[in-house]
């Protein structure tokens, strides 16, 4: 599971880019925040929305510990990695300020008001499709296609409100899984669309995006993802890694390598969000053998 380095297939012309690639790069310019460089557009997507459907719940009763520590000095996407033989970063060792992550999320969109879990189902606005990674030829249709915004905590501790595009057939599972996400206080970094121009950065290795939809191919293949179809969600990528042989995406994730160090936003067999996703008929990519994509979900197998 993880996205695909344009950059590098532009060098090698045989080079597919893992599941959370994309997702985890950001432009060297951009300012020293978690949120994406598309921030400003997206902040106004909810003025374009038309909500289908609407969900609340009440304020979550069950807790997990999350570690609200702000780790300092840190800029997401500032600097990118020397290029290895495959087209990859660089795979390095974890930074000391990352080992046990916990950085602050930055509002891209209002935070719920109440406490309580709340998602919307629309389909994609115009403006929130223009900055995606869809474009005439991706395998699904816009119209198949659903923009979702749901509540999540932090690990600062905080609630938010993310944004996600899926397939319209799978949407209600999806927040359905994303409410339990709530319930239980699992932290998200951030949860935003990927943008077109993050398909072309150098990679960094250090992103955390929690995404679904990005029109790309299967890592190390020519066919579509699952991701292409709306299909696929990956969970929180830098604490749950994709892994093949001495490959690790990101690339600066070594440290999460290490399942027995439990930190939090790390995914565990049979744990409650691996359970949520498998009661809406998904599977999990911890489960598989080589690669184990531990961040990705999908209702394909894939």
């Amino acid at each position: 599971m993880r996205l695909r380095l344009l950059a590098a297939l532009a060098l090698t012309l045989a080079v597919v880019a893992g599941c959370v690639t994309p997702e985890q790069q950001r432009a060297a310019s951009s300012p020293a925040t978690t949120s994406s460089p598309e921030a400003a557009e997206s902040s106004s997507a909810p003025a374009e929305t038309t909500t289908e459907t609407t969900t609340t719940t009440p304020p979550p009763t069950t807790t997990t510990a999350t570690t609200q520590v702000q780790a300092p000095g840190w800029v997401v996407g500032a600097t990118p990695l020397p290029l290895g033989p495959d087209g990859f970063g660089q795979v390095l060792p974890t930074p000391p300020v990352l080992r046990n992550r916990a950085l602050p999320t930055r509002d891209l969109l209002p935070p719920p008001a109440d406490g309580r879990y709340a998602s919307t189902v629309a389909p994609v606005p115009d403006a929130v499709l223009r900055r995606s990674t869809w474009q005439a030829g991706c395998p699904v249709r816009r119209e198949d296609l659903r923009y979702l915004t749901m509540s999540f905590w932090g690990f600062d501790g905080k609630t938010h409100t993310g944004e996600m595009i899926v397939n319209a057939r799978v949407a209600d599972g999806v927040t359905r899984v994303f409410g339990t996400l709530y319930e239980i206080r699992f932290p998200l970094e951030e949860m935003r669309v990927t943008a077109r121009p993050e398909l072309d950065l150098a990679p960094t290795g250090d992103g955390n995006n929690t995404g679904a939809f990005v029109c790309r191919p299967t890592v190390g293949a020519t066919t579509w993802s699952a991701h292409a179809y709306g299909l696929a969600v990956d969970v929180n990528p830098f604490c749950n890694p994709y892994l093949k042989g001495k490959l690790v995406l990101p690339e600066l994730a070594s440290s999460y390598v290490d399942r027995k160090n439990r930190r939090p936003g790390m995914l565990f067999a049979g744990d409650r969000v691996v359970r949520a996703f498998a009661a809406i008929g998904w599977s999990w990519g911890g489960a598989w053998t080589s690669p184990v994509d531990i961040q990705h979900f999908s209702a394909t197998g894939r």
